[in-house]
């Protein structure tokens, strides 16, 4: 029961850092800068903190595949609202490792080698690779909503028994 709890809050605590700082660089900061800073160095301001957060994400993702191990390793009880959670939890993390390991540093070496959105070859795959990082961004943010609320499921289950 108390193991339960400790890796119910450790995965919470973790949620909460990668999908509100999802939630701010997307929905904040990154409609603010670009809209409010000339390019070249809003791209660049944006290269340099999408990179930092792709950490913080990966971190964030890590520990929470830790949380779920402990539990399967400790033989705490399993219910399929538990395999959900850590299938969902499995697949938010490889959006995160795919987009912060391959997908951004493309982007950051098309950036740095003068590559502009839509011109040219080079123009377009950092196009593609941009909308596949959006894409790659919301779907994070759908499947971490989902492990929040499924993970507050088995947090109010085990509270009752």
């Amino acid at each position: 029961m108390m193991l339960r709890r400790v890796t119910g809050v450790v995965a919470m605590l973790a949620l909460a850092l990668w999908l509100g700082g999802l939630i701010a660089l997307g929905a904040l900061v990154a409609p603010v800068v670009f809209s409010r800073v000339s390019m070249p160095w809003s791209a660049d301001a944006m290269t340099v903190i999408f990179q930092r957060f792709d950490t913080v994400a990966m971190a964030s993702a890590a520990v929470l595949l830790v949380t779920e191990a402990v539990r399967a390793v400790a033989r705490v009880p399993f219910a399929r609202v538990d395999h959900v959670r850590a299938g969902v939890s499995v697949l938010a993390a490889a959006a995160a490792v795919y987009e912060g390991a391959s997908v951004s540093p493309r982007i950051a070496t098309l950036h740095a080698e003068g590559a502009i959105r839509g011109m040219g070859s080079a123009g377009m795959e950092l196009s593609k690779l941009h909308d596949l990082a959006e894409l790659l961004g919301k779907t994070e943010v759908v499947l971490l909503v989902v492990v929040v609320v499924l993970q507050v499921v088995t947090s109010t289950r085990s509270l009752r028994t």
